[in-house]
């Protein structure tokens, strides 16, 4: 048994304020492999004292110094990446090969391109008659979700502290242990004691102190939109600033022109991402009407690729899904669509065949979806692609945005200014035309209950800072 029962606190690890434990899941094995304390609103006062501290300090630090600090932590980083992306493995059920080519990679893509951003970045300019300034906003409260476990607290770790922030850090408690990896990282680092803490905890009490602390000057989550009303909510009395990265349905529209077996293969691929746990996945698959059949054929093809199995084969494509709670919740949403005349064409419910442990899922595909079942509207989150039908393009549009949430779309045809133009009419925070790789440098954000802000390159980094403006200084 791996055991953490500490904190990292104003420099160091130290004991929660109360003892209790909580165990942590392998998914493919459903053993208890590792146990973390659960803090309290005790220990989140004791964070917040630790970082209200710091950035009186820490605040006033040079960008060239803070660009040493992130160096040594992507040095730090870097050595230490396979025992990341293994521990990211056991914690939360990726396979190897994508936790460390995806989950670990990424997670460190954001420190370099938050120092990338500091390097260059102009605090100070001259506008009108005055100055402009931008300065740290302060200590900020971070509440990370568990399916990307790292990239998620590094989107928001790493433009904080390359702003001049100090930070409290809560990861989710159903994989907290590569967090508790970056805080070693940063630790070794030599950042100056409390500009950087974690508490372990469960969200209605340790997230939801940080969210409503009088200490806290921003909050940013990422997590469902339950969680993100909530934490709006508990914010708004102390009128702290909330940046919130929410859920997501997005759709997939492939034009009639687009070369339709590699679009939908792709697309199938694309909606599996992480075992489905993905909140930019495109799980709407929209592909005109006459070419039903040939799209369900590919859609067959693309999932018998799919190579389910333990997490720590390098060969495996798809682990399980992280707990028996999703387990539960995806295999309800697959019978919901059987029960409501959607069309199976491919997995369904039940357990894959020759897995006899672990919470695996058969990777799925719905056809004949329309848009009011619940397998359209719903966040799923697991390895499950409902494909809709159009007839006109107006009508592809309208179904795409016909949902309250807007993080992502997806646009397949071979005429780039016929996609462009639909990209244009999707209203979402970020469209992919045919294919296009993920930028880091890049807005990443959501429009309606998808949340609000934006993470990742320059837009990222000016969520943490605020703007001053200075009148009367001669020039």
């Amino acid at each position: 048994m791996f055991t953490r029962h500490q904190f990292y606190i104003g420099g160091g690890w130290v004991d929660p304020v109360a003892p209790r434990t909580l165990g942590v899941l392998d998914p493919a094995t459903e053993e208890t492999f590792a146990e973390i304390s659960l803090g309290t609103a005790e220990d989140v006062d004791r964070a917040v004292a630790a970082a209200r501290a710091a950035f009186a300090t820490y605040s006033q630090v040079s960008v060239r110094q803070r660009l040493e600090y992130l160096e040594k932590i992507i040095a730090g980083f870097r050595a230490r990446l396979p025992e990341i992306a293994r521990t990211m493995t056991r914690e939360m059920g990726a396979p190897i090969t994508f936790s460390t080519e995806r989950q670990a990679t990424v997670a460190l893509f954001h420190f370099e391109e938050a120092a990338r951003v500091l390097a260059d970045y102009p605090f100070e300019e001259e506008m009108g008659a005055g100055i402009v300034r931008r300065e740290p906003i302060g200590v900020c409260g971070l509440i990370t979700p568990w399916n990307w476990p790292l990239n998620q607290v590094a989107s928001k770790v790493a433009p904080a502290l390359a702003t001049g922030c100090a930070v409290v850090l809560k990861p989710s408690e159903i994989a907290p242990l590569s967090a508790m990896v970056l805080a070693e990282v940063i630790h070794d680092a030599g950042l100056p004691p409390g500009v950087f803490n974690l508490v372990n905890g469960d969200g209605p009490t340790v997230g939801e102190a940080i969210a409503a602390h009088p200490g806290i000057d921003m909050v940013s989550l990422t997590g469902s939109t339950g969680a993100g009303i909530r934490v709006a909510k508990l914010a708004a009395d102390t009128v702290k600033r909330v940046a919130l990265e929410l859920g997501g349905k997005s759709a997939n529209i492939i034009l009639p022109d687009a070369d339709l077996e590699s679009a939908v293969v792709v697309g199938v691929h694309s909606c599996y991402t992480n075992g489905g746990q993905n909140c930019q996945s495109p799980t709407r698959m929209l592909v005109h009407r006459s070419q039903r059949d040939e799209a369900y054929a590919a859609a067959r093809r693309a999932v018998e690729q799919v190579r389910l199995g333990n997490p720590l084969d390098p060969s495996t494509t798809m682990g399980p899904v992280v707990s028996r709670a999703q387990l539960e919740k995806i295999t309800a949403l697959v019978r919901s669509g059987i029960d409501e005349g959607a069309t199976l064409v491919a997995g369904g419910p039940g357990r894959p065949d020759g897995l006899d442990h672990g919470f695996y899922v058969r990777p799925t595909v719905f056809g004949d979806v329309t848009p009011r079942m619940r397998i359209a509207r719903e966040e799923i989150f697991g390895p499950v692609l409902s494909i809709l039908l159009y007839e006109t393009e107006d009508e592809a549009v309208e179904i795409a945005n016909d949902t309250p949430f807007g993080l992502a779309g997806f646009v397949q045809s071979k005429d780039p200014d016929r996609a462009r133009r639909v990209a244009n009419r999707i209203r979402a925070g970020r469209v992919y035309l045919n294919g296009a790789p993920f930028d880091r440098s890049l807005p990443f954000g959501g429009y309606k209950q998808s949340g609000n802000g934006r993470e990742f390159g320059r837009f990222g980094f000016e969520e943490y800072l605020e703007v001053k403006a200075i009148l009367g200084y001669p020039r």
